[in-house]
C-alpha cells in the first residue's frame, strides 16, 4: 500500500505498519533468543532499510520493550527505581522521574495493549490487502518539518484541536502502546521517541508520529484536500 501522506511529506523512508499476529512472516528479522536488542532500532531499520521485524516473548529481553510491544506488563519492585533514583537491581537509575513513587504512578497509568504471539513491523508499501485491515496503525519517522505537517493534518478534519498527543514514556510505549491501545478511543495520534534512551538508536533530527489505523485511513482520504497541496507547504517541501 502506498501512502498519499508519505508522498506529500516528501518522506525518504518507509511508513511502518504495525500489527499483531499468531504467525511470523517468513522474511521477518528477529532478535536472537535471550539476547538484548532495542525495539526502536528495529523500527528504524524497518523505516530506513525496508525490513520486516517480528517480536515475541522469546526474543524480546528488554523490559521496556516487552511492555511497549504488549508482550508483558512491567513487574513492579525494581522498575520504578530504575526509572528514577536507582538503588534496587543491577542497573543505575535513569533519573527520568524524580522519585520511585512518581515512576510507579507512570507504570500504573500505562494503557492495556496485549500482543498475540508476534508483534510485527513492516513497511506499509509491502502490506497486502489481507493484512491491511488487521493493522493497529502506522508509524512515521520524521524530521521537524514533516512532523509539523502531520500534526496539522491530524487536526485538519476535526472540530477538536488536540488530536495529537505527546506523553512521557519509553520509546516503545510512546510509538506503539499509547497510540494503538484500545483505550485510545479518540484515535489520537502520538508523537514519540522523546525518550533519551531510545534516541541513542536513531538520528538526532528524527521523532516518531504514530497514527491508529482507522484514523490513518481518514487522514489519507483528506490529505490532498489539505494544506499539503498548497503554496505554503510547497515552499517547505522544497527543502525536504
Amino acid at each position: 500500500m502506498e501512502s498519499k501522506i508519505a508522498s506529500l511529506l516528501k518522506l525518504h523512508n518507509n511508513p511502518v505498519a504495525v500489527y499483531r499476529t499468531n504467525k511470523c512472516p517468513e522474511n521477518a528479522v528477529q532478535f536472537k533468543e535471550g539476547k538484548w536488542g532495542c525495539v526502536v532500532a528495529m523500527l528504524n531499520a524497518s523505516a530506513n532499510k525496508g525490513i520486516t521485524a517480528a517480536f515475541s516473548d522469546k526474543t524480546v529481553v528488554c523490559k521496556g520493550g516487552r511492555a511497549g510491544t504488549g508482550i508483558e506488563p512491567f513487574e513492579t519492585g525494581e522498575i520504578e527505581y530504575f526509572l528514577s533514583i536507582g538503588g534496587r537491581g543491577p542497573k543505575e537509575g535513569e533519573f527520568y522521574r524524580r522519585t520511585p513513587e512518581l515512576a510507579l504512578n507512570y507504570i500504573k497509568s500505562i494503557p492495556e495493549y496485549r500482543t498475540d504471539t508476534y508483534l510485527i513491523f513492516t513497511p506499509l508499501c509491502s502490506v497486502d490487502s489481507e493484512t491491511k485491515e488487521a493493522l493497529d496503525g502506522v508509524i512515521f519517522l520524521v524530521n521537524a518539518d514533516q512532523l509539523s505537517g502531520l500534526v496539522t493534518l491530524s487536526n485538519f478534519d476535526r472540530k477538536s484541536i488536540d488530536n495529537t498527543s505527546v506523553t512521557f514514556g519509553g520509546g516503545c510505549a510512546q510509538s506503539i502502546l499509547f497510540p494503538f491501545s484500545a483505550e485510545n478511543t479518540n484515535q489520537k495520534c502520538f508523537i514519540g521517541l522523546t525518550d533519551p534512551s531510545a534516541r541513542k538508536c536513531i538520528s538526532g533530527e528524527i521523532l516518531s508520529f504514530s497514527i491508529p489505523w482507522a484514523r490513518f485511513k481518514e487522514m489519507e482520504t483528506v490529505a490532498e484536500e489539505s494544506f499539503l497541496t498548497k503554496e505554503t507547504w510547497g515552499t517547505i517541501a522544497k527543502r525536504l
